[in-house]
Formats: structure tokens, sequence, C-alpha cells
């Protein structure tokens, strides 16, 4: 059987939907959305759609999305923000994804205060920002995750750059912690949502 390398490059438009299928499943037992979509056939339904309208709303952003393909196969995606990034109030949400209100229907004022207080609790140091990072299943502890982080870090320490990011799994730190971020801080969410840790990584020398 012929093995497919496998190939990170920038996300283009033709990736949004696939990418975003593979954050549904990757992200389809994460606590935050099934906080957000407690329903699972409801959070099944949704969350493609709520992840194509975000990865769209980067694209027209500053933000830099990875994925690592294997032939026509996206097996991860990752989402960088970089320094000087506005952080969106959940109004400013509201008005960039349009979409929002039709995918998330009754549970939209759950899901803009958590996206909110997940986004005001960003640092103000100027910083490289992982905002989204997710692997197929299959592909999962096969390297996927690591391989997409690498390029990103080792900019962020030639550059002299912080990186940050937010995990609402709490078996997800040790991983990144292994990648040299510390824990700063845990993150209340509005309404008693499951807590979230944040992260923080000094460019290493």
């Amino acid at each position: 059987m012929r093995v497919v390398d496998r190939v990170i490059r920038p996300a283009a438009s033709a990736d949004t939907e696939p990418a975003a299928a593979v954050f549904a499943r990757a992200f389809a037992g994460d606590p935050l959305y099934g906080w957000i979509f407690p329903d699972e056939q409801a959070r099944r339904r949704r969350l493609p759609r709520l992840f194509a309208a975000q990865l769209r709303a980067a694209r027209r952003g500053r933000d830099e999305i990875d994925v690592m393909a294997a032939g026509e196969q996206i097996l991860g995606c990752a989402v960088w923000s970089p320094p000087g990034a506005r952080r969106p109030s959940a109004g400013q949400q509201l008005t960039v994804l349009a979409s929002f209100p039709l995918i998330l229907g009754p549970r939209l004022g759950v899901a803009l205060r958590c996206f909110d207080a997940l986004g005001r609790a960003r640092p103000t140091e100027p910083h490289w920002y992982l905002s989204t990072i997710g692997v197929d299943p299959p592909a999962q502890r096969t390297g996927v995750a690591r391989g997409l982080l690498m390029p990103g870090l080792t900019h962020c320490d030639e550059a002299g750059i912080p990186a940050a990011l937010v995990t609402g799994e709490r078996s997800n730190v040790a991983y990144y912690e292994s990648l040299r971020f510390a824990v700063t801080g845990e993150i209340k969410l509005p309404g008693g949502g499951p807590p979230h840790w944040a992260m923080w990584r000094k460019p290493q020398q």
C-alpha cells in the first residue's frame, strides 16, 4: 500500500468546509461545546456550521490558518492570531459572524457570553494566540498536533514573541506544558460553564 506523505500548508478557501468538519469531530466531546450544545444531536449538527463560520471570519481577518493534509485528506488544522489582533467583544463577534444566531439558535446568549469571557482573558502583552487547533480523531496521537504547532512556536522563538492559548480540557495542560507553556490562571465561564486554563509560553532561547 502506498503511503501518502503528510504536508503542512496554508489553508485555502476550499479547505474551509473539510477543516470545519475536522474541528467538529475533534471537539465533539469538548467541555465548552458540550456546555453550549448539551443536546448531542444538536451539537453534531451545529458544530460544523459554527466552525465553518469561524474559519471564514479568520480568513477575512489577519489570522494564519494551517492544515496538515495527507493527499486530499485534512488531518488537522491550527488557527493563530498574530500580535496586535483585536479581541472582539460579544457584539463584534455577532456582527462579524452574522450566521451565529441561525447556527446557535436558543444557545446564542450562552455561547456569546462564553466566547466573550475567553476573549477578555487574553493577555494584553503582544503575543501569538493559538485560537484553535484540532485533529481528526483517527489521526490523533500520531504527531499531527505537534507537527502543526512547531512551525508557529519556532517562529515565536526566533522572533522573541510569546505565545498564548486557552484550553478547556484539563488533560491537555500537561501536553502544552511539554511544549513549554505554563498555566497562568483558571477562567470561570459565566453561568457555571466548564473551567478553562489560560496558558502562556515565553520565547525559548
